[in-house]
């Protein structure tokens, strides 16, 4: 019986306005399982940068850590992400939501001249070293501009983010929904999702879209 392909799914909280976006992680996850692959959920074990309310948008007085918030969309089932090790895993996938540019980089506070978690870029990079295929989703493609050197991405169409993403050294590519960008050489896969006007029908055609793309680079 052939193994299946497993993916590594690196969240970043659990809420669009402070984590990771849950309709992209949860869509993210039934892609992999669909397309006859499995998962395993990391996150770092961080604080989060902030906790909105999801009802009224304002930041309220408390604080969360990010792997304890991840969980929630994992069931419980998941480890931080300092004991992610690239040679365990077929692809390495990020969904999207503010989470990934406010507690896996800064890249909402500082845009073009953001820092990356430390693991989370090791992630990366360890991933590229060795020919495995990156995922990213939404505005997640953001950090892998930091991190690679001019990679091929896509967060849909803002021409604002895209410029910035421009700025940090990558080619950006419109896309609609259900459309990607493939980078072969350094076999990342993003797609735009909810960085464009979307139902959650097509956020898991892009989250289908990616997954099934990045197994093909496998």
């Amino acid at each position: 019986m052939e193994k299946k392909r497993k993916f590594a799914v690196v969240l970043a909280g659990c809420g669009v306005f402070d984590g990771s976006e849950i309709h992209e992680a949860t869509m993210t996850l039934y892609a992999i399982v669909k397309n006859g692959a499995e998962y395993e959920i990391f996150a770092p074990d961080i604080p989060q940068h902030h906790v909105i309310n999801h009802i009224t948008g304002k930041e309220m007085k408390e604080s969360r850590n990010v792997l304890i918030e991840s969980a929630r969309i994992a069931r419980g089932k998941i480890r931080a992400l300092k004991e992610f090790r690239p040679e365990s895993f077929d692809a390495v996938i990020f969904p999207g939501g503010f989470g990934v540019a406010k507690n896996l980089s800064d890249f909402a506070f500082s845009g073009p001249a953001c820092k990356v978690n430390p693991e989370v870029e090791k992630a990366v990079t360890g991933m590229v070293k060795i020919g495995k295929p990156v995922g990213a989703l939404c505005i997640a493609p953001a950090i892998l501009a930091k991190i690679l050197d001019k990679p091929l991405l896509t967060i849909g169409q803002d021409e604002g983010t895209a410029k910035t993403i421009e700025s940090m050294g990558a080619v950006h590519k419109i896309t609609g929904h259900g459309e990607v960008a493939v980078d072969p050489g350094y076999k990342v896969v993003t797609a735009p999702c909810y960085m464009l006007e979307a139902n959650i029908i097509q956020i898991a055609e892009d989250a289908d879209a990616v997954v099934r793309e990045v197994l093909k680079l496998m």
